[in-house]
Formats: structure tokens, C-alpha cells, sequence
């Protein structure tokens, strides 16, 4: 049975170590979440996940990690200043804010509910501004990038004549960004401090429907591959209406969350926007010469861009499971081993000197290419429980026979089959099993 509220895998990430509230001790903030020995673990392997796809596998996307921290020109030049906003209303009677557009009934306050309460709506601009230096004041003024995709575009030029790349190819960034967002909320879907995985691919205008619907098929690929059902998952087309300023087209690739659909990554052509206009007030050259052709020419350019966290809780809410092994209930995380924070368990079965040495020896072996946990409290049955409950897909079972017969127990997770493989072959039959 997989997840049916969001609390259950919520409860989960609390009680093993994926997610806590920020500043807890202090009474938490709504809007910001610590990831734990396991979170941060998880949230590693979602990024080199897609950097393994995005970047390692391909030979026309690098990687670059561009500043956090931008001159306002940045964002005036992408037109950030001027219409990254939202919609803002305040309820007269309970004195709450909220975004217009993700009001269920906009005559209607869901916090105390009110009839007709709401002020007119006027436009909030969700960029975090702060000061470089000792002084404030113009000339001091700096923004924390809502998103990655500004020193893709202002590096073009630079990554252009260092990597020998030429249309098309892709720059590609993971890091974070920060959006100061009226109603956060429901766990780490949407938050004011969160990560990004953007690639920003360059292309010959001509080309750019033809690449845009490559990367709608790609990315949806991506999800599926990680072990994300194909029924969780849909692309939808923006209508007119939603369409950013710079975009001609844009599909979101969409999760069904607990509470409904929901936006997991969108795929923009975003033509030569953001080129023209950085190039406009830089004043700097932004532009290919393309020699085959005697041609020069601004690239379009096609933007996938997903969040780390948004992935990583997707992935949680598709992998939870709840089961029945041996009469007993049994909660599972299902995820793919790439994504998962422990690959492989070592369990000594007793806690004697006499088999530490050598489960020890065998972690450290394992350890050597694999994240790897070490567990040698309570009965067998409740560590294999634990591992399951963490996403763990092999467990390496070191019992007093090991001593004699220089073998191992390895347990699957999704099956909880149990074969006896020997010492000297058991890196390869992890590799074999994990798939890597």
C-alpha cells in the first residue's frame, strides 16, 4: 500500500533522519527544513543522479557553479525587477496573506472563512534583496538568485570559448536559489530556500521545436528510470495565459502528490530572451558564429529545470510502501539503489568480539565503493525492519558460520530473499544486484 497522506512520509523523514524542522529548538520556521544524515544523503544522490544523465553521459552539456549573490542589472536585464511576482491578497478579518491564484475561492478566506474579506490583489515581488559591503543604499544593492538560470546565461560567452562547445550544447547548474514566497508550505514542496537542477540548452533557432520536445521526452524518461510509476507522472502543456514573460512554450512535467497534481520540473523554450536582453544591457556580444555556414546568429534556447527537493520528496512519496512479511506489518521505502542513502547494511548477528572483526573488515571493503551502514543493536528481524523502513536494498548478514565457511547472507529489501554468497565474490554480487 503506498503513501495516501502526506504525514505518513512526513512522520517517516522526521523519525529516521531524512527531514527536520529548521531551527526546532527554537519553535521551527515554516518555510525552511534541515535535512538529516539520511536526507542529506538522499539529496546527494538525486543531484549526481542528474548529473549523471544530464551532463556525464552526454558530450554536449557541461557543468558550472555560477554565484548565489547578482547585481540588480542581472535581474533587471532578465526582467526579474519587473515581473517576478505573485499575486498578494490579505483577508481584512484574520489579518492572513495569501496568493490570489491558489485560492480554492477567491470570495472565500480558508483560514477564518470569511466572505468577500480579501483586499484587492497587488503584485509582490518575490526576490530577496540584501547589501554587499559595510553600507547600505544604492549602489550596495545585491539579490539571492531565484534562480540558477542567470549565470548560465550571463556565462555563455565564457563557457562558449573555453569548452569548444557550439549549438547545440547545454550548460548545465545545480545549486540554490531563493524566492521569497507568500504561502509556503506542504512539507518541502514549496519552501523559501531550495535547490535547482537547470540546464539551459543552446540550439540554432531552427532547431528549437525539435530539441524542446526531445527534453519533454527526456526528462519524463528520467523519473520513470529512477522508479517513479508512468501513472504518477503526466506533461502538461501550459496554457497561453501561464506562459512566463520569455517563454513561447512550456510543459510541466507533474507529480501526483498526496494533496492533487503538482509541478515536479518545467521544460521552457525560452527563444533568445534572455541572451538579447543581457546582451542589450551589457552591451557585450552574445551571439554564435557559425563558420560551416558563414552565419551569425542569437541561440534559442530550451530550459529544463527541476528542484533537488521537490525531486527528492517525489521520489519518497512513490517509493513509500506498506506491506505484510511474516505476519507482520512492514513499512518500505521502494527506491531505486541509486537514490537511495545506503546502498548496503552490514549486520553482525551478535554483538560477540568474535564476529566484529570480520563485519568490520567487510564494511570497510564495501564502504570503499558504496555508502554503507553498520548496524549491530537490537535482534536481526528489527535491523532488517529498519533498513527497509530507509530505503536500504541489500543487507550483508555476518553470522558465526561466516567464521567457518567464508560466507555472507544478502538479503533483498523488496523481496526479503536471502541467498548465501561467499566472502571473496561479494563485492561483485552487490555491484551485480545494486547495478552498479
Amino acid at each position: 500500500m503506498a503513501a495516501t497522506e502526506l504525514e505518513q512520509v512526513v512522520n517517516l523523514c522526521k523519525r529516521r533522519g531524512f527531514v527536520y524542522p529548521s531551527a526546532e529548538i527554537y519553535g521551527g520556521s515554516r518555510s525552511s527544513y534541515d535535512y538529516g544524515p539520511l536526507g542529506s544523503l538522499m539529496l546527494r544522490n538525486v543531484r549526481e543522479a542528474w548529473i549523471r544523465t544530464m551532463v556525464q553521459q552526454r558530450d554536449d552539456v557541461v557543468l558550472i557553479d555560477a554565484a548565489i549573490l547578482a547585481p540588480p542589472q542581472v535581474f533587471e536585464a532578465s526582467g526579474h525587477l519587473a515581473n517576478f511576482s505573485d499575486p498578494l491578497v490579505d483577508c481584512t478579518k484574520c489579518k492572513q496573506r495569501f496568493r490570489e491564484d491558489h485560492l480554492t475561492d477567491p470570495n472565500v478566506c480558508p483560514n477564518c472563512a470569511a466572505v468577500g474579506s480579501f483586499t484587492e490583489a497587488r503584485a509582490f515581488n518575490l526576490m530577496f534583496k540584501t547589501f554587499a559591503g559595510p553600507i547600505e543604499g544604492a549602489g550596495a544593492e545585491v539579490y539571492l538568485r531565484p534562480e540558477t538560470a542567470q549565470g548560465m546565461f550571463v556565462n555563455f560567452v565564457n563557457v562558449l570559448q573555453t569548452s569548444r562547445k557550439k549549438p547545440p550544447f547545454g550548460i548545465a547548474q545545480v545549486g540554490k536559489s531563493f524566492r521569497n514566497e507568500i504561502t509556503p508550505g506542504n512539507f518541502i514542496f514549496r519552501t523559501r530556500e531550495f535547490e535547482q537542477m537547470e540546464m539551459e540548452f543552446f540550439v540554432p533557432p531552427a532547431e528549437s521545436a525539435h530539441w524542446y520536445q526531445y527534453w519533454c521526452d527526456a526528462r519524463m524518461r528520467w523519473y520513470t528510470d529512477l522508479g517513479i510509476p508512468a501513472e504518477m507522472l503526466m506533461l502538461r502543456p501550459h496554457e497561453a495565459d501561464e506562459l512566463s514573460h520569455y517563454s513561447t512554450g512550456t510543459s510541466d512535467i507533474e507529480f501526483k502528490y498526496p494533496w492533487g497534481w503538482g509541478e515536479l520540473e518545467g521544460i521552457a523554450q525560452r527563444t533568445d530572451f534572455d541572451l538579447q536582453r543581457h546582451a542589450e544591457h551589457s552591451g557585450q556580444k552574445l551571439d554564435y558564429f557559425d563558420q560551416a555556414n558563414n552565419e551569425r546568429y542569437v541561440p534559442y534556447v530550451i530550459e529544463p529545470a527541476a528542484g533537488v527537493t521537490r525531486a527528492m520528496a517525489a521520489f519518497l512519496l512513490a517509493a513509500y510502501d506498506e506491506d505484510i512479511v511474516n505476519d507482520e506489518p512492514r513499512t518500505v521505502l521502494r527506491l531505486h539503489p541509486r537514490l537511495s542513502p545506503y546502498k548496503v547494511a552490514v549486520l553482525p548477528l551478535s554483538k560477540k568480539d568474535t564476529l566484529t572483526p570480520l563485519a568490520r573488515e567487510l564494511y570497510a571493503t564495501l564502504a570503499d565503493r558504496y555508502m554503507v551502514d553498520y548496524d549491530e543493536t537490537q535482534a536481526i528481524g528489527k535491523r532488517y525492519r529498519r533498513q527497509d523502513e530507509i530505503g536500504t536494498p541489500l543487507c550483508v548478514t555476518v553470522d558465526f558460520d561466516s567464521l567457518e565457511d567464508d560466507a555472507v547472507t544478502i538479503r533483498d529489501r523488496d523481496s526479503t530473499a536471502q541467498v548465501r554468497v561467499p566472502i571473496a565474490s561479494l563485492l561483485s554480487e552487490v555491484a551485480g544486484r545494486l547495478g552498479f
